[in-house]
Parts: structure tokens; sequence; C-alpha cells
């Protein structure tokens, strides 16, 4: 007799509330086993790829991609016993071994999920599953004739090709991959978006509408950028910023980079002006510790922190994230420099998770990278202050009484008025400032 399970969307990160399905990476009549890989959402903070914690055969997918969907609610319904060799119902202790041995690799257990769930939309009549009417667990439905819907189809991209489709206004689910296995590539996407690439006869799910009328393309405000939203705006109406700004020679650092990329202790590493810039944080921090506090409003405390865990604000095609180099203060220049690199690149391809998101105490923007020389940047949340490190540029610059063109960056500093004083402040952007101009000052640090 089939044995029925519901997955449920669980909370894979501290405050999730909701996720939307990126992709399925199974269909119904599929058999997965422990800890596969089912599906890939995306939460407020990143994409994240769920196991499920049972096997057996999947019956019906209950949610569309696209679709956002509440912690709790199922996303699945699966055959545990398709070859009906399940223990009889009267002996429950003896499955209950077995169960408990099923743990998943991350954030699941295995404890089985109530049939009961809130009504959802059904967009198509038959899933190849138990009818939806009369299935219940352990209870063998009527039968339904097995068939696969246009709207089981999931579309093979990365999640930056997805963001990219999303925000050109492209459906996916008509385009055809020229990739390998038919992965739809960026290249299919700009080539759709210039009306030259072939498509797929499967019916559109995308949420993004376009009214040809106005001229205008709406896109529902969800995962990432909902949330960099929402703290942003609680950030900037909570804590009093003051941005100060400080302008800087750094051509010494400069040099020193040329000459350290030319050493065998830096072969194979990317050293970049933002790795000096973290090293600056760092050591400043250290005789400047207001910046590397927090104001705790509900037990009326200000807690100092002697860690650093720095956050990299990131451009993503998901949106801003701000992923951290745990204990950057413990690490070296070429350490530094190697997690820089390797939190870039998981953050561009989409792969940051949530823990490596959370409890940051400083951060970094680097909106250089862009042209930019400077800007009032906001503090994230739970932290006391955030520094902007500006393009740089080749600027006339007087040296000795004598004008001369100097590499030039500048830098801006808000800070948490509650937090940290003008002076503090002020301090603390001078010493990175100083290390930055004169890399060997670091060693009076």
């Amino acid at each position: 007799m089939p044995e029925y399970k519901q997955f449920p969307l669980s909370d894979t990160a501290e405050g999730l509330t909701e996720a939307d399905i990126l992709a399925w990476h199974v269909k119904p009549g599929d058999a997965v086993t422990v800890n596969q890989i089912v599906v890939e959402v995306e939460t407020a903070k990143a994409a994240v790829e769920l196991p499920i914690p049972w096997a057996g055969v999947i019956t019906e997918l209950l949610v569309d991609v696209g679709q956002t969907v509440e912690v709790g609610a199922p996303l699945l319904t699966l055959d545990v016993d398709p070859d009906g060799k399940a223990a009889p119902a009267a002996a429950p202790e003896a499955a209950a071994p077995a169960e408990e041995e099923m743990k998943p690799l991350v954030g699941y257990g295995s404890k089985a999920v109530e049939t009961k769930r809130r009504a959802r939309k059904r967009p198509h009549a038959a899933l190849g599953a138990p009818n939806a009417t009369t299935a219940t667990l352990g209870r063998t439905p009527e039968p339904v004739a097995k068939q696969e819907p246009a709207g089981g189809y999931v579309p093979l991209a990365k999640p930056p090709v997805r963001k990219l489709a999303k925000n050109l206004g492209i459906d996916l689910h008509a385009l055809t991959g020229t990739a390998d296995g038919g992965v739809i590539t960026r290249e299919d996407v700009e080539r759709a978006a210039n009306g030259s690439a072939p498509t797929a006869a499967v019916p559109s799910t995308v949420d993004t509408t376009y009214d040809a009328a106005t001229r205008e393309r709406r896109v529902p405000i969800k995962g990432v950028r909902k949330a960099t939203a929402a703290a942003m705006v609680q950030s900037a109406y909570t804590a009093p910023h003051v941005t100060e700004f400080l302008t800087v020679d750094v051509t010494p650092m400069m040099e020193l980079r040329e000459k350290l990329k030319k050493s065998r202790e830096f072969s194979g590493v990317k050293l970049t002006p933002l790795a000096f810039a973290a090293k600056a944080v760092c050591l400043a921090a250290k005789r400047t510790p207001d910046v590397n506090a927090v104001w705790d409003e509900a037990a009326q405390e200000i807690v100092y922190k002697d860690y650093v865990h720095l956050g990299i604000a990131a451009a993503t095609p998901r949106g801003l994230v701000v992923p951290k180099i745990f204990d950057a203060d413990a690490m070296s220049l070429k350490q530094l420099a190697v997690a820089l690199t390797e939190l870039t690149d998981v953050a561009r391809e989409g792969k940051t998770t949530p823990a490596a998101m959370a409890n940051g105490t400083f951060t970094i923007t680097n909106v250089g990278v862009f042209g930019v020389d400077t800007g009032t940047p906001i503090i994230n949340p739970g932290e006391s202050a955030i520094l902007a490190v500006g393009a740089i540029r080749d600027t006339p610059w007087v040296v000795d009484g004598e004008i001369k063109v100097r590499k030039v960056m500048q830098l801006s500093l808000s800070f948490d008025h509650r937090v940290v004083d003008g002076q503090q402040g002020s301090e603390f952007l001078a010493d990175v400032g100083a290390l930055l101009a004169d890399p060997a000052v670091a060693i009076t640090y």
C-alpha cells in the first residue's frame, strides 16, 4: 500500500518566513534517494538547494516555479513505499528507528508532515499524482491518468541567467537552450530580447508583466531585493547616520601592490586594492573599537566585538548581498586577498549561503569598481559603520611643494551616531587613510 508524505519548506535561515521557487530538479514519477537535491529556492538572503529526507517516488509537485511559498507549506508529495513493503500500521515502533536514521544534509528533520494544507492555485488538473480531493497519507487514492503538464517543465538555466531573463522580461519557459543538455545560456536570453532566439512551445508562468500600451514592465518585489529594501529602510530610519569623507594619495599602496604581485609569496593570488582596504579596516578597528560595536536597543547596551566579521557588499545577478569574511582581523594580507576572491566568486554564482551573510560587524562597499568616486552608504542593520571605497584615479597632487600626478582615492565612512561620536569616526577614517597612503604605517599599530 502506498504511503505518502509531504515535504515542507523549512526555515533554512533564522527568521525566514517565505521563499520563491527557483527551479525543480525532479518531476512526478521520479525516484529519489535520501538527501537528494529536489528543489532550489530563493530566500531573502540566498539561493538554497534543498535535500529531501526520505527515499521514494515523487507523486506531485505542489507549487510552480516562480511561486512564493511560506515556511511550513508543503512543496511536493512523495510515496515513500511505492512497492508496498512498509511495516503495517499496527507496529509504528518498528518503523521509528529507520525514519530516525533519515537525517538530511542540511536543515531538515524526518518528522512527517501533516496532510492538511491551505488552499493553493491548481493551474493543472493532473500531475500524475494522487487525487488531491481524496488522497490522505497511508490511503490508496483513486487512480489518475499520469500526465506530464506544461507547467511541470522547468527550464534549465543558472541563477545569473534567470536574473537576466527577469530584467529583460524574457520567459525562460518559452526558450530552447542551446548548451549541452538543453541548458539556457546568457546568449540565448539576449537573442530572445532581440527577437532572434529559438522558442519552446511551453506556456508562460513567469510573473513579470509587460504593458505594451504604457511600455512599462512590472516585476514583483521578492527575495533579495525585498530583504535589502526592508533592511535599508530599517537602518535609515533607526540609526542616525553621519557620513565623513577623506581623499587619500594611495600611490605608495599601489606601488607596494605591484611589488607584491611579482613576489613568490603572492604568486597566483589576486591582490586588489580592496584587500588593502580590508586590512586597513581591521587594523584601524583595533584602535577605534566603537566602529566595530553595535547598539542593542532591547537591552539598552552597546555591544563591543573583539573580532571583525567583515562584510563585503557584492552586486550579483540576484541583487545586493553582503557575505562575510569571518575573523578577518586574524588574517594576513594574503589570506584576506584569497578570501575576497573566493567570496566574490561564490556571490556572483548566486551560491552564497544564509550563514555566510549573518553576524557581520563592519562592512566595506567598493563603489570604485563601477568608476564611482564616493557615496553615502547606508549602514547594515546590526552594525555601526560602513566604509565606501572609491575609484583610484590619476590626479594632480601637491608633493613636497610640487604638483605631481598621483594615484588618488576617496573614502567615505557612514556611522551610527548613537555608538560612534564624531571624534571616533574621524580618527578611524584618518587611520584607514594613513594605512592606505603609506602601508608601512601598519607596523606601528
